[in-house]
């Protein structure tokens, strides 16, 4: 029996045609599925549309909008009101706002004390409770959908800055 080698002794060399083979097979198999798995799939990015006029208040849910002068008075709308009355009107007017549409902008003169600014977010986490428990009242007319709670936004107003204009001397 020959075992490849001289005299009858065994070959030590690798037999490599079996493993080229294997390795044409397999490169055979990537050329095929390599076009397949290249496919892409078409995205649509959106695009940005910028305006240069603000969006129209809806005349059936105007915002509610509260303003705190740096003396710590508050504003409903254009109506003078306090803490008390504030809690107590706030979640009626806040009712009729559409279910997860219901906001609040919040303006205060940059000279407001911070505790009078407090006073008035404290006030309307009241009145939020308060609309949440009257929206579970009618849990029949919402099928108890509504979460109650009331979006808060606040805007620092700042005074304007005063323009100097430059003195030039004459000589």
């Amino acid at each position: 029996m020959d075992a490849g080698g001289p005299k009858g002794k065994q070959k030590s060399d690798i037999n490599v045609t079996p493993l080229i083979d294997i390795v044409l097979v397999l490169l055979i198999v990537f050329i095929v599925m390599v076009p397949g798995l290249a496919k892409a799939m078409k995205v649509v990015v959106p695009q940005i549309v910028q305006t240069t006029t603000p969006p129209k208040i809806d005349p059936n849910n105007p915002p509610v909008v509260i303003s705190l002068d740096k003396d710590g008075k508050m504003m409903l709308q254009t109506d003078p009101i306090d803490a008390d009355g504030l809690k107590q009107k706030l979640p009626d007017i806040v009712m009729l706002q559409p279910l997860g549409f219901r906001k609040v902008f919040l303006k205060i003169d940059e000279d407001a004390k911070f505790q009078s600014a407090v006073d008035v977010l404290d006030a309307i986490r009241v009145a939020s409770d308060d609309a949440k428990k009257k929206s579970l009242e009618q849990v029949d007319k919402f099928q108890g959908q509504d979460g109650g709670d009331i979006k808060v936004a606040v805007s620092l107003l700042k005074k304007p800055e005063a323009t100097t204009a430059p003195v030039s001397a004459k000589g």
